[in-house]
Formats: C-alpha cells, structure tokens, sequence
C-alpha cells in the first residue's frame, strides 16, 4: 500500500474516531406525581434486565445539625460505610431498628465514631433516641444506576446502554414501599419520565 493511499485512508477515518472521542451524553430522569408536579428527593434506582454489579461503594456522611439529619434522604451502594459526624453542641445517639440495618451508636458529640457499613439493600429508617423529631432515610441498592432527584425533579446518570431495565421509585411520600416499573431505553434516548403516587398525608 502506498503512503498516499495510507494517509487517503487516515483521513477517512477521522470523523469516525472523533465520534468515539466525543464525552458520552447523559439520561436525565424527571419523576413527577399523579398531578405532574416535580418530586423532590425520589430515589430512582435502574438495573438492566440482564443483570450487572453493583457500583462500587462511594464515601458517604450523614450530618446531624441543628437537631436535624443532613441529607433527609441518602441513596449508597451496598457495602458504603456512613459517617455519622455530629456538628450540635448537644449529644445524639443514632439508631435504626430496619431490617436492612439495625445499628446503635450511643451517645456521642463532635467527631463521629466508626462508620456503619450498610452491607445489605433495602431502605434504613434513621432516629436519635433523644429528640424523636429527627428523622432521616438510606436508601441501599444493588443497582448500577442510582440517584435522587432535585427541587426540579430531575436526575442526570451517565449515559445508560440502550436496553430493557427495572426501574425502581422510593420516596418518603410514597403510597407503596417501593414502585417497580419495566422501561426500555432506546439507541439516543436522553430522557426518561416516570410518575410516583404520593400520599397527601405526609412523610411517613
């Protein structure tokens, strides 16, 4: 082969490597309730039909300010370990009695002690056993793609292989424990609808 006819060849194929350079696009969720109204806070979890690991345990910490948890709502991979820093001038002594988690941290203030490893999925309901009040949900998953909506109701993933998923809906509000829908993402999609029923009476 000739270097012109090389060099010919090169350039052919410019447009095609440029492409696969191009930084993947994203899927943005939009989780709105019966009325069409954004949710805020929804846990949105989506595992292809064919099945995939779990994503990788990420570095995680639940605030406790002004006598309140910091996030309201976290959602982690099985296997991530929680900090628990108290940042109050007073004591907490955080609990959770959920299946999916049952741990005791006495009371305690300033630096937080040992992280919990939540090790198995489900959802974890968290208190203090001094000030009822406060209140606070881990949301743990075994799902490759995970998050949580905004004040908008949105939730950008990276960019999902086009293919058949289960898709699963959490939120304090929720009517049902947890909503499962089957949804099929096609060649391009960048954007996935989904609808939550709510209950009007409040966090649960």
């Amino acid at each position: 082969m000739s270097d012109a006819s090389l060099k010919w060849q090169q350039w052919l194929l410019l447009p095609f490597l440029f492409c696969l350079a191009l930084p993947a696009s994203a899927l943005t969720v939009i989780v709105r309730d019966a009325k069409g109204q954004p949710v805020t806070d929804a846990v949105v979890t989506l595992m292809p039909a064919a099945g995939a690991p779990a994503a990788a345990p990420v570095a995680a910490t639940i605030e406790q300010i002004n006598k309140a948890f910091s996030p309201l709502v976290s959602v982690i991979p099985v296997g991530t370990k929680v900090l628990f820093p108290n940042r109050d001038r007073i004591r907490h002594h955080v609990y959770s009695f959920s299946p999916a988690k049952t741990f005791d941290i006495k009371l305690y203030a300033g630096d937080p002690p040992p992280p919990v490893q939540f090790d198995k999925p489900g959802i974890v309901v968290l208190g203090c056993n001094i000030h009822d009040w406060m209140i606070a949900y881990v949301v743990v998953t075994d799902a490759p793609y995970y998050g949580k909506t905004d004040a908008a109701g949105r939730l950008v993933l990276a960019e999902l292989p086009a293919a058949d998923y289960e898709a699963r809906l959490w939120h304090a509000q929720q009517v049902a424990s947890v909503s499962v829908k089957k949804v099929r993402l096609t060649p391009g999609q960048r954007e996935l609808a989904l609808e939550i029923s709510l209950n009007a009476a409040g966090v649960r």
